[in-house]
């Protein structure tokens, strides 16, 4: 086991305040946020452990675990949340420019759709 490994090796949270595995070593019953709604869950208590690995960049990173046992479905979302949400979602696909709704989102980076960013509605 490499010095990386035994510098996160605390199964039994003696040294960080909860369970603690190296990248890639964690029990098969403890799953990221990520890995959970990949399988349909969500999770609905506090972690239950923790990947820590080094990044040359970033330095030390963490994820946080969760038990699968404990998870749960998502929350059914209202009818009034489903509403805010496709209106949202309309919002993004409406140029400011033109006024027209696009087929996609606009890009964050032009803010407005990609015949007005080309210039091409001025030229006909």
């Amino acid at each position: 086991m490499g010095r990386g490994y035994v510098r996160f090796w605390d199964p039994d949270a003696e040294r960080f305040d909860i369970p603690t595995w190296p990248w890639k070593l964690a029990p098969s019953h403890l799953k990221t946020r990520d890995q959970l709604v990949e399988m349909g869950l969500r999770p609905h208590q506090p972690p239950a452990g923790q990947v820590m690995w080094n990044n040359k960049k970033l330095g030390v990173r963490r994820a946080y675990l969760f038990d699968v046992a404990l998870a749960g479905p998502p929350k059914a979302r209202s009818a009034a949340q489903v509403a805010s949400l496709e209106a949202a979602r309309r919002r993004r696909r409406i140029c400011p420019t033109c006024g027209r709704e696009q087929a996609y989102y606009l890009s964050t980076a032009l803010k407005e759709c990609t015949t007005c960013a080309d210039g091409l509605e001025a030229a006909a």
